[in-house]
């Protein structure tokens, strides 16, 4: 009879262990790339960036269970990160200053470095309309201790009222911080990312485009690849309305036309722009990432050089209300990777929702007509009152205890600036919590209501 020895054991165990970690990576041996380019490019733009200590990205940012087979180095001389997996399927992201992180792909096209230039003037006026510090005001009408812990239980992990991991959350009524709480190791002054808040950020270029007479349903020529009668059909609102008919799987969790495009591909918007179409433009609701890097190819279209194309949003609505912390991020070529790369402190993220809940008006100035504003919250034909123009909407109730006419920016693990004109509301919250769209409907829904109920 064998005898099992306390050794002989713990030899078995570790045999054991390494089958299923070498059946693991067998399983997933195409998805490698994906894993250290997600984890090369997440570390870079953590570290360069936002200034966040690599331990707390290993063990928040990066610490899904794929993802965090990945080793990252990071070299401070040459500001890059490398990323492998078991030593294999090296990713290299290299950070720029001006225009964040890039991933440097295998097939050598020459990194870009140019930077917008940007006038960030000092606004001599209280936040959010100004960098003055925000002038402390009491309203009759909120119960501040209810306020206060709804804010609170969306901190404590494991609360039948909470979110896990929220790391920031800013409530703004009548323009006005009424709530402000970040958690431990952030503060206002922390970069946050926006994920496909992206879509939402940049999309609103176009809405600055149509106040000088641009055509949001004029067909698109911009792309000689179109050659077919349908493709010709194109506009721009068919790709802000998630409505393009265009060919594509958005599937994070698995080899696919977004995760090739984010972490293969030098240029964010070819893949999507060579797409064929399935269906007929404007006829059928998917929401995916390549519709926006299109939309990202199209702003640089409207402008003879790169640099006028990497000037623009900074120029004519981001540093104009003070947005100054903002970061949007390129590939190597120089496309803002529109579908998913900026950052902005949760402050700064509010004055976005401020914007669109002010129609557009800024310090008197009309950045936007508000009928760009109906525009992106009206539902898209085919949504079922879910989706506007790169907005997500509440029309459709999937929220029922929130009211109808909410509308927000929604970004990977839950970023979201909800808009509720009825309440006077902005409502902004940061984390890194690993949930499904779906899946954050019933937290979001009592978190937003409840903050609605105490203001009376």
């Amino acid at each position: 009879m064998t005898e099992f020895t306390p050794m002989k054991i713990i030899k078995f165990v570790c045999i054991g262990l390494l089958c299923v970690v070498i059946a693991i990576v067998a399983f997933n041996i195409s998805k490698l790339k994906l894993i250290s380019g997600f984890a090369a490019k997440n570390m870079a733009s953590c570290y360069f960036l936002a200034k966040q200590d690599p331990t707390l990205t290993e063990n928040e940012d990066n610490s899904s269970f794929l993802i965090s087979l990945a080793k990252t180095e990071i070299d401070e001389l040459n500001k890059t990160v490398t990323a492998s997996v078991f030593g294999m399927s090296k990713s290299k992201a290299v950070y720029r200053q001006g225009v964040g992180v890039a991933l440097v792909s295998d097939d050598k096209k020459k990194l870009h470095n140019n930077q917008p230039n940007r006038k960030q003037k000092h606004i001599n006026l209280p936040y959010p309309y100004g960098h003055l510090a925000a002038i402390d005001t009491v309203f009759s009408n909120i119960n501040y201790s209810e306020l206060d812990s709804v804010v609170t239980n969306s901190f404590v992990e494991n609360h039948p009222d909470g979110i896990k991991n929220t790391r920031s959350i800013l409530v703004l009524y009548k323009g006005k911080i009424i709530a402000e709480k970040y958690a431990a190791g952030f503060s206002k002054n922390s970069l946050l990312q926006g994920w496909s808040i992206t879509k939402t950020l940049l999309s609103t270029s176009f809405g600055v485009l149509e106040q000088s007479g641009y055509d949001i349903y004029q067909p698109i020529t911009a792309f000689p690849e179109w050659t077919s009668k349908e493709q010709q059909q194109l506009n721009t609102n068919h790709f802000l309305q998630m409505e393009s008919g265009m060919k594509w799987e958005e599937n994070y969790g698995k080899v696919c036309d977004v995760t090739k495009m984010l972490f293969k591909d030098s240029d964010c918007t070819q893949r999507a722009i060579k797409q064929p179409l399935v269906a007929t433009p404007g006829t059928t609701f998917y929401y995916q990432s390549g519709n926006s890097n299109v939309l990202s190819a199209l702003l640089r279209k409207q402008f003879k050089t790169h640099q006028e194309y990497l000037d623009f949003p900074y120029k004519t609505y981001i540093d104009k209300i003070g947005m100054h912390s903002m970061i949007l991020e390129t590939d190597v070529v120089g496309n803002y990777v529109a579908s998913s790369y900026s950052w902005a402190t949760t402050r700064d993220w509010a004055k976005f929702g401020q914007l669109f809940l002010q129609k557009g008006c800024w310090n008197n100035e009309q950045i936007l007509s508000p009928k760009w504003v109906d525009y992106v919250t009206t539902p898209s034909p085919n949504s079922k009152g879910e989706y506007g123009g790169q907005w997500w909407l509440n029309t459709g109730g999937y929220m029922p205890n929130v009211p109808r006419d909410c509308y927000y920016a929604d970004g990977y693990q839950g970023q979201r600036i909800f808009v509720i004109p009825s309440k006077e509301l902005v409502i902004v919250r940061f984390g890194v919590t690993e949930l499904g769209r779906v899946g954050f409907y019933p937290l979001f829904d009592k978190m937003v209501s409840q903050i609605c109920a105490t203001i009376h």
